[in-house]
């Protein structure tokens, strides 16, 4: 692969190490020498070359999710990507209409929290956050209720890991004429995804995650048809995708300052992508960290909660020890000064932990990872012991 990997870290305690964690996280996440270096330039929103730097940018992103240039745009916002989940059900899902939220996760709930602040009408279709939705199921609540004219989905629900069945869902959605909505804020970039193919509405990303850029960006890849059917639909000013779309169709120019270093260095990521061999080597990358991952925290007595089908190479949640030994803060703490930053569990009722496998990182930083959290479980048995 190419792009400037983070050495390799086992030594504990030392300042630079603690100053600068390798971030195993699902983002924001460790990026490359290469994509900080792009942010050390000003550039000024309405310069001909930003402009330029811009569009480029965003055709690359709506080539990569499978769009056509007749039928699709990247409508780029600022923020996080919950600032372009809240855009994409806001302005395709009208006042008069009606979605069906598939949740099994925190990032599921938070598209339900949205449709209840903005006064879309939803319904919920709920499973445990281990399992995945049943699109027979799918296809049920659909029939039965005509007024549901879009469903939501996250591809890759980094409350634990799991990867939902986008194709499946994409098809089950498909056949009984109605409009998906995805979030693919861990997946785009890396897990197969092709608008064009999947017929997909509309596509929620950003430029941190798997795109190894840093945050501060987020986009909705959509189709331009739908975007002008939803002209004046959205209940916000800042987060109407079709004014937005036109303001940059009109010469290029953002109704609103853009975030024009992390712009740049998204260019520069998605070079990096394109010259490690696109989503496909990206993945295999992921797909080698995570396996070294599972395997090495295994021998340390690390629980998986996924099982390993619907475990996503993104970050992996593991099962909280219930031993004497093991405390959270402690055992974050002491990674932390090895020189990695992991995460905190987000499931309900499953006491657990992150760590992630993306960024600019490989087997070898996750090899040295787990020599760190090997010394780190020793010593804190070890003081339980003594």
């Amino acid at each position: 692969m190419t792009g400037e990997l983070p050495a390799a870290r086992a030594t504990v305690g030392q300042p630079e190490i603690r100053d600068m964690p390798v971030l195993l996280t699902p983002g924001p996440l460790t990026t490359s020498a290469r994509v900080k270096a792009a942010m050390m330039r000003d550039w000024g929103s309405r310069d001909p070359a930003f402009v330029e730097l811009s569009q480029s940018v965003f055709e690359r992103i709506r080539a990569l999710a499978g769009g056509t240039a007749e039928d699709h745009v990247c409508v780029p916002l600022q923020g996080s990507g919950t600032f372009a989940v809240e855009a994409m059900l806001t302005t395709f899902v009208g006042a008069g209409d009606r979605v069906l939220l598939l949740v099994n996760g925190a990032y599921g709930h938070r598209m339900a929290a949205i449709c209840g602040k903005s006064g879309r009408a939803h319904e919920i279709y709920e499973v445990p956050e281990t399992d995945t939705h049943d699109p027979l199921e799918v296809a049920r609540r659909l029939r039965l209720d005509p007024q549901i004219g879009f469903v939501a989905m996250v591809h890759c629900e980094t409350t634990s890991g799991l990867l939902n069945p986008l194709s499946e869902i994409a098809r089950c959605v498909r056949a009984e004429g109605r409009q998906l909505l995805v979030d693919s804020m861990s997946g785009f970039g890396a897990l197969p995804l092709d608008m064009h193919a999947l017929e997909l509405a509309a596509m929620a990303a950003s430029s941190n995650k798997c795109l190894q850029g840093v945050p501060g960006l987020g986009f909705v890849v959509c189709r331009k048809d739908m975007l002008e059917a939803a002209r004046g639909a959205s209940p916000s000013v800042v987060l109407d995708l079709q004014a937005q779309a036109d303001a940059l169709a009109n010469g290029g120019q953002w109704r609103f300052t853009p975030p024009t270093h992390v712009i740049a260095a998204l260019d520069e990521a998605l070079a990096e992508l394109e010259e490690e061999g696109g989503p496909a080597a990206r993945l295999a990358r992921y797909s080698q960290n995570l396996a070294t991952l599972l395997a090495g925290m295994g021998r340390l007595g690390f629980q998986p909660v996924l099982d390993s089908s619907r475990q996503a190479p993104v970050i992996a949640s593991f099962v909280e020890p219930d031993d004497a030994w093991f405390c959270f803060k402690s055992f974050y703490e002491a990674l932390r000064l090895g020189g990695y930053a992991i995460y905190a569990g987000k499931m309900t009722g499953i006491g657990s932990f992150r760590v992630g496998v993306i960024g600019a990182v490989d087997f070898l930083t996750i090899e040295a990872f787990l020599r760190v959290a090997e010394a780190v479980v020793s010593e804190m048995k070890q003081k339980v012991i003594s």
